[in-house]
């Protein structure tokens, strides 16, 4: 009893799970954001370039509103959102959190869906955001459920 040939049926195929590259141009972009001054909402959505498999700057957005970001995100496919909050502490205190978002809508294309799960990890340590979440459409994108989730980490 050999081995399986390369290529046969019987053979593990791990290129078919392909975890994709981040854009070098995004460093920058990432560590502007990650040490920005101003105190309003801000994000940064990435997406996938299924062409060259890389992660890639979809927008960017400055003093945004949640309500507003969740009418720009797409309902039926994934993003990753970097999401500068300003959260208000109920003894007064503000912070101002780094939030890794991952949006993955049920009914997404498999293997696309394959590809942004597959690249999550590398983009959460790569942006070195300190809080993560996922949901499953963009409709659970509200305040409330950003200050419920932030209010376990006082």
């Amino acid at each position: 009893m050999g081995q399986p040939r390369a290529g046969s049926d019987s053979s593990i195929q791990a290129t078919n799970v392909q975890v994709c590259d981040i854009d070098p141009s995004l460093e920058e972009l990432l560590n502007k954001f990650k040490f920005r001054k101003e105190k309003n909402i801000a994000a940064i959505v990435l997406k996938i370039d299924r062409e060259n498999q890389k992660v890639v700057l979809d927008e960017e957005y400055e003093d945004v509103t949640i309500e507003d970001l969740q009418n720009e995100l797409p309902a039926s496919q994934p993003r990753y959102v970097l999401l500068s909050y300003v959260y208000k502490r109920d003894d007064g205190r503000v912070s101002y959190p780094l939030c890794f978002i991952f949006v993955s809508p049920q009914g997404c294309q498999p293997d696309l869906t394959m590809m942004y799960a597959g690249t999550k990890m590398a983009i959460k340590n790569f942006a070195q955001a300190t809080k993560e979440f996922e949901i499953r459409s963009v409709e659970e994108l509200t305040e409330e459920f950003l200050e419920e989730k932030l209010a376990f980490f006082r």
